[in-house]
């Protein structure tokens, strides 16, 4: 097929998005998605991780996130398109860049959604009828959990091809349960068993020391459980008034999530009954609370609140639910803005008659239902989707100290305080994170990183989008190299194969990667697009998209 013929395919086809998704719509997709699968199992890996020092690992990683997240409410208010993290660093590095950072935002928000349906097929295990889904020693689905877990993933794929509105309108109902039932477990538990002599319990309140405070940010699923509040920035294209409505979701959802987060730490830590707690608070002298497959389910049990019990078993399908339902869409969103930018086929923005991108709903369903099988439990996802977020979330920082630099009078509705300060430290907590993750999930990103290029590779070759970006390799220099980089300092660092033996011990190994870090940041501020050429790429997508229309109300 000529490059003309497939011109005037794409011309016939639609592309266009609606904006009819308000504030509430737009705060709800950040908070549905941060309110998911991350607090019925979040605070018993944290304490598994680092003990009753988990606390701090989620106050360390709230303001990790807190500060990403300022970075992004300013770019979302910039620049609100659909796929908005897989396209700021396309307008500020170009090509290479784009189709990265884009590659590792999808790849994020594709596997979000089977992490929420094991969650669900997890909790579900409660029931008689769902006990043969999961095996509880290895955590790997059977046949018929895997059956049951592809059907979960198509009922969310079918929601989201009713459309934007209808669904904002169901994820919005959805988050108000979503939010009431954790509120209600901090309450009913505080008041049920409250004992803080759980502090100093086992083998102490920080038995792993600051090695285990930091790795339970990334392994724990802490900062997994933080991921969702760039939902906003992935439907800014579909906002009735991004401008204003983007930046305040963003930093709402992620201040009311930070504080949630922290409390059901502390209730989960205070509420356990002694008897659930054993010599140690990890898995090698482990307390029956490391068993527990429905972590407050079970604490309620043992605590007599059968009703509270009942309640949490059911948010377990809902909360879960919501979210995957929400990165189902980011994911279409993110490959709509991939494919606009020409990094894959142009497939990816055509939209039905309902103005839904419904390629990248398929592509979504399909990718969830091949993690179902080499990462059967929900533990065993977050270090892959924590890393690939960070590395989403990396691109961020990096195109806003651009945009500072290159395009200093441009509009800003929301203007990041110092960000001449914050936004390289964004660059190195993402990078931080990235570290504590550690090899055995680092290696598996770069396997994951790999496929990416080969499918960006293919569709340049192919010639399956008429769009082809520049590819600007001066402006994207320093990306090879800081891959590169990461995984080695990574692999010899004590978050290594070699542990305690590593080249770097712990402690230098963060100081290594934030020395790192700025070499990577200030290399690519200097070889950042000229003024004029972002301007031009800006341009091409500016509010209106082509294609989208506001909604006639």
């Amino acid at each position: 097929m000529t490059t003309g013929t497939q011109e005037r395919e794409t011309k016939q086809r639609s592309t266009k998005l609606l904006r009819e998704v308000g504030l509430i719509g737009l705060m709800w997709a950040s908070m549905g998605s941060i309110i998911g699968s991350g607090w019925l199992f979040g605070p018993q890996e944290a304490l598994i991780a680092a003990g009753p020092a988990a606390i701090i690992s989620w106050v360390i990683g709230g303001i990790a996130i807190v500060v990403l997240a300022l970075v992004h409410a300013e770019l979302g208010g910039m620049y609100p398109v659909s796929g908005g993290t897989a396209r700021f660093p396309h307008y500020a590095f170009g090509g290479v860049a784009g189709a990265s950072f884009g590659w590792f935002a999808w790849l994020n928000a594709a596997t979000v959604a089977p992490i929420e349906v094991s969650a669900m097929l997890t909790y579900a295990g409660h029931y008689d009828f769902a006990k043969g889904w999961i095996d509880p020693e290895t955590a790997v689905l059977s046949t018929t959990g895997i059956v049951v877990a592809i059907i979960l993933m198509a009922l969310l794929t079918a929601i989201n091809f009713l459309g934007v509105k209808r669904l904002a309108t169901t994820n919005s109902a959805a988050t108000w349960w979503k939010i009431a039932i954790p509120l209600l477990t901090i309450l009913v538990l505080a008041i049920a068993n409250f004992n803080p002599g759980n502090l100093t319990a086992a083998n102490g309140f920080s038995p792993e020391g600051l090695k285990g405070i930091f790795a339970a940010v990334s392994t724990g699923g802490i900062i997994f459980s933080y991921l969702g509040f760039e939902q906003a920035d992935q439907l800014a294209g579909e906002s009735a008034n991004p401008k204003r409505d983007v930046p305040f979701a963003i930093i709402g959802s992620v201040i009311f999530g930070t504080i949630l987060y922290i409390l059901l730490q502390i209730v989960f830590l205070f509420a356990l009954p002694a008897s659930a707690i054993g010599d140690t608070w990890d898995q090698v002298g482990p307390g029956l609370y490391t068993t527990f497959t429905g972590p407050f389910a079970e604490i309620a049990t043992l605590l007599s609140l059968g009703w509270l019990a009942a309640i949490i078993y059911a948010d377990a399908i809902i909360s879960p639910g919501g979210t995957g339902l929400i990165y189902t869409t980011g994911s279409s969103r993110l490959a709509y803005g991939l494919a606009r930018n020409g990094y894959v086929p142009a497939v990816f923005e055509w939209t039905n008659k309902r103005s839904v991108p419904w390629a990248g709903l398929i592509a979504a369903f399909v990718t969830g239902c091949i993690c179902f099988l080499p990462f059967p439990s929900w533990q065993s996802l977050v270090g892959l989707i924590t890393s690939a977020s960070v590395l989403m979330y990396g691109g961020a920082p990096l195109s806003l100290g651009a945009f500072r630099r290159r395009l200093p009078d441009a509009e800003r509705p929301y203007r990041l305080p110092a960000a001449a300060v914050i936004s390289p430290l964004a660059f190195i907590i993402a990078n931080l994170i990235i570290l504590w993750t550690g090899w055995d999930t680092i290696w598996k990103l770069g396997v994951t990183i790999l496929i990416g290029y080969a499918i960006l590779v293919g569709n340049r070759v192919l010639g399956l989008n008429s769009h082809k970006p520049t590819l600007d390799w001066k402006a994207a220099s320093w990306l090879i190299p800081y891959l590169l980089g990461m995984g080695v300092i990574v692999y010899i660092s004590d978050f290594g194969p070699k542990g305690d033996d590593a080249l770097i011990p712990f402690g230098w190994d963060a100081l290594v990667v934030a020395g790192w870090s700025l070499v990577v940041y200030y290399w690519a501020m200097a070889v950042a697009l000229p003024t004029a050429m972002i301007e031009e790429m800006i341009g091409e997508v500016e509010l209106p998209e082509e294609g989208m229309e506001p909604v006639a109300h």
